[in-house]
């Protein structure tokens, strides 16, 4: 495949992820992942950062989370606002079962990849805390929504990815939402 074919950032990330667990993060090079990519270098380094940035994306969860929160109607809750967001972020994954569990296992095996999964987390949690406070959120409660509704992700995310689980995304956050709602009123759950 040449450098000239389309959705270079998609091959990269591909390339990475089979390499990643083929050989492991730490034995793999960038010029493997570009080589692998029928890319080069250069190429790779257009678009990530380093060789941990291909496995997280970028912002693009962190924007879609944002947009989603911040155009939720006024009226609503701040936890029902949660619900608008992570509909909207399950969605980008519905179709990508598959490659978000091989993608976990190579980051669960490396601890430079769990610490950069943490700072992703603490970065949407701070991101969504913003947005809840331009909505009228005042403090603690925006950060408390944000800090939870990236807990329910999280969750929801690796009980998504596992392999006894057949439904999609989004009826899986929902349902660890409700749980979060039962357990907040001094219920137990389910």
């Amino acid at each position: 495949m040449g450098r000239w074919e389309p959705n270079a950032r998609g091959r990269l990330a591909e390339a990475a992820l089979e390499l990643y667990s083929e050989r492991g993060f730490e034995q793999t090079t960038v010029a493997e992942i570009a080589k692998r990519a029928g890319l080069t270098e250069r190429t790779y380094f257009r678009h990530y950062a380093d060789k941990r940035e291909v496995l997280f994306g970028g912002t693009e969860l962190q924007d879609l989370l944002v947009e989603a929160t911040a155009g939720a109607p006024e009226s609503m809750a701040p936890v029902d606002v949660l619900a608008v967001g992570l509909d909207a972020v399950s969605g980008m994954f519905e179709d990508r079962r598959a490659y978000a569990r091989r993608r976990q296992a190579v980051i669960i095996a490396n601890a430079e990849l769990r610490e950069r999964e943490l700072i992703k987390l603490a970065s949407l949690s701070a991101a969504l805390a913003g947005t809840l406070r331009r909505r009228g959120v005042p403090e603690p409660a925006a950060s408390l929504t944000a800090e939870a509704g990236v807990a329910v992700f999280k969750v929801g995310f690796e009980r998504w990815i596992a392999e006894s689980e057949e439904r999609g995304m989004a009826p899986v956050m929902r349902e660890l939402l409700d749980e979060l709602k039962t357990v907040a009123r001094g219920g137990h759950g389910a």
